[in-house]
């Protein structure tokens, strides 16, 4: 992606083959980007235990297991094959599946296989999917009300700069900033749930009750959404105070332009490029598991499956986790380069 010339400019024109072209390169890069992240955290996981003198064996049937046992979960899961090999039958194992096998004993787990818990007898990627759209559905509510809420208020701050009301809003943005998830969550509950008793505050899904999903997703959502907020309404005043002085500004201003044209045809597009950065990042971090807000509320989503094996060790299911968080990270930030075209007319595919 390049930049050339102001917003005044035409646009590059780029026919189909090159946004094409452009797409095929953004995906190659992305699956590379992927194999590394999957061998590091493969590597993290499995060979530096064996420097510090663990057996990763232990992560799977506990460390008070008898020396008969280690020994067959490690043929079980080839743990004494070299590195490479074992990542090898990882990757295969996601495209094809894979039989866990010490003679006899044989689990099967299907593709994509990201692994399977001997501790709960259960393959790992059926426990990610059942709690995913939870993550899914608290991250995408959230965005919206941050994304709305949080480039309203810095664009209204910036336009009434030095104002009673500037001063306001960014000293609750600035309280918002400040105060952690799991406070804001704490407070919210004994307020809305116990204490005035509006909604009861526990997660039904969308299938049973829309509005007992609706209900129990409302507070994750505005407590989430409440710090993200904050964020994006001091980085977007920021950002609008510096574009407001820009040439191309005062040049639209001097032709005559009326002043919404020129917030919402000029500033806003530019305001918008870092926001979708952000937005790209934090979203793929949500989608990855929110960690406090699930913990703080009871949903059962990624993140309160990450907490919980934490404190299991369950070893299998952090690493699905921890690989889940990443493609959704990367998969985030690839639909936010595709994007910067079309809100920033500054930008060109190149």
């Amino acid at each position: 992606m390049a930049a050339c010339g102001g917003p005044g400019n035409p646009r590059a024109a780029a026919g189909p083959s090159t946004v094409l072209a452009y797409i095929i390169r953004r995906l190659f890069a992305v699956v590379v980007m992927l194999l590394v992240i999957t061998l590091v955290t493969f590597g993290i996981f499995f060979l530096i235990p064996k420097w510090v003198g663990v057996d990763p064996a232990t992560y799977f049937i506990g460390k008070q297991a008898d020396p008969a046992s280690l020994e067959g979960i490690r043929k079980k899961m080839g743990l004494d094959d070299p590195i490479l090999v074992q990542f090898g039958k990882f990757l295969w194992g996601l495209v094809a599946g894979r039989d866990y096998a010490n003679g006899t004993d044989v689990t099967h787990c299907s593709a994509p296989c990201f692994g399977y818990s001997f501790r709960n007898e259960q393959a790992i990627w059926p426990v990610l999917t059942d709690r995913l759209p939870v993550t899914m559905q608290l991250a995408a509510g959230a965005c919206v009300i941050w994304v709305v809420v949080g480039v309203g208020t810095g664009v209204v701050s910036a336009l009434k700069r030095g104002s009673a009301l500037d001063r306001t809003l960014m000293t609750v943005a600035l309280a918002g900033v400040s105060l952690p998830i799991y406070f804001t969550g704490m407070i919210a509950l004994a307020v809305v749930v116990y204490g005035l008793g509006w909604i009861d505050g526990q997660y039904v899904p969308f299938g049973e009750s829309a509005s007992g999903w609706f209900g129990g997703m409302l507070l994750p959502w505005v407590t989430l959404a409440f710090l993200y907020a904050a964020m994006y309404a001091r980085m977007t005043r920021a950002t609008m105070l510096e574009i407001m002085g820009e040439d191309y500004i005062r040049t639209a201003r001097a032709k005559g332009l009326r002043e919404p044209v020129v917030i919402g045809k000029h500033a806003m597009r530019s305001t918008m490029t870092p926001v979708l950065t952000i937005l790209g990042m934090d979203l793929g971090a949500l989608v990855g598991g929110a960690i406090l807000t699930e913990t703080t509320f009871s949903l059962p989503g990624i993140g309160q499956a990450a907490v919980k094996a934490i404190s299991d060790k369950d070893f299998p299911l952090i690493l699905g986790v921890t690989l889940i968080a990443a493609v959704a990270v990367v998969v985030a930030n690839l639909l936010v380069d595709l994007l910067y075209a079309v809100v920033d007319p500054r930008v060109r595919l190149s």
